[in-house]
């Protein structure tokens, strides 16, 4: 039976992306380069800052931390087993764009409310109207809360994928051991502040790649109000959300496919 090669709604999801989002706002007199002056240095800028944008992206993805391992030799009857060194990967950005998909839907909520409500009684109440304000992607505090949610949603996540009690247990079952640390609670503590650490690091990156478009957007707003008679700034429409999956999407296929050749004796793509 043939398998699919990759998630199929990552595949559903990625050309869509990609059709539907341009980079510059439009074509015809509705593009940023159609607008002219200093436009014509922040356009091809703008390409520049999505290309290093996918590079990290990839750099992200691919980063782990090992965890090393080492097996005791063990006699079984006439054969000897163990005795290897081997090592435990973690990676980086273990999460992938969940933890970015659920804050974003977590914010999502207000506005979906607000639209529900009558703009007489929304505009009747302070406190309604600079609160439904805050989870406007323009406000200053809508990337603070998105930072936070972010962190938050990583570590959740991470603690669903690794069990530091769990992997110590089959570490020791299985005659290892972390060299320096000792088996049994020890060993699940380093493990835990290891997970602890790159999860923390992980979910930083990953809110540098969703919250840059959003500060880029207000940063251009700003200057180019001041600079031209556009009252808007250059908004990046292939957001950091979009970027990851379509980074994602290209690095499992390229992957699955290597393992799939591979497995035929062929020459894989990445050597």
């Amino acid at each position: 039976m043939a398998q699919p090669v990759g998630d199929t709604y990552k595949f559903v999801i990625a050309p869509n992306i990609s059709s539907i989002t341009q980079l510059f706002g439009g074509t015809g007199t509705g593009s940023y380069w159609s607008r002219g002056g200093v436009y014509y240095f922040l356009s091809p800028f703008v390409c520049v800052i999505l290309v290093l944008m996918i590079a990290f992206i990839v750099w992200m993805d691919n980063a782990e931390r090992r965890i090393p391992v080492q097996y005791a030799k063990r006699v079984v009857g006439r054969k000897m087993y163990g005795g290897q060194n081997t090592h435990i990967p973690i990676k980086v950005n273990m999460s992938g764009v969940m933890p970015v998909i659920f804050a974003g839907s977590i914010l999502s909520i207000p506005p979906t409310i607000q639209m529900f409500i009558p703009a007489a009684k929304l505009s009747a109440s302070k406190f309604w109207t600079g609160f439904f304000n805050v989870f406007s992607s323009t406000h200053w505090a809508y990337g603070i809360i998105y930072f936070i949610l972010i962190i938050a949603f990583a570590y959740f996540y991470s603690s669903i994928q690794y069990n530091p009690i769990e992997m110590s247990q089959n570490i020791a079952k299985n005659g290892g051991m972390i060299p320096g640390i000792r088996t049994g609670r020890p060993t699940s503590d380093y493990i835990a502040r290891i997970i602890s650490r790159i999860t923390l690091l992980g979910a930083l990156l990953l809110s540098v790649v969703a919250i840059f478009p959003i500060l880029f957007s207000q940063i251009t707003t700003l200057i180019l109000s001041k600079a031209t008679s556009y009252a808007d700034g250059m908004n990046i429409s292939l957001g950091g959300t979009s970027i990851i999956i379509l980074v994602g999407v290209a690095l499992e296929t390229v992957k699955q496919l290597e393992s799939q050749m591979m497995m035929r004796h062929y020459k894989g793509f990445l050597d």
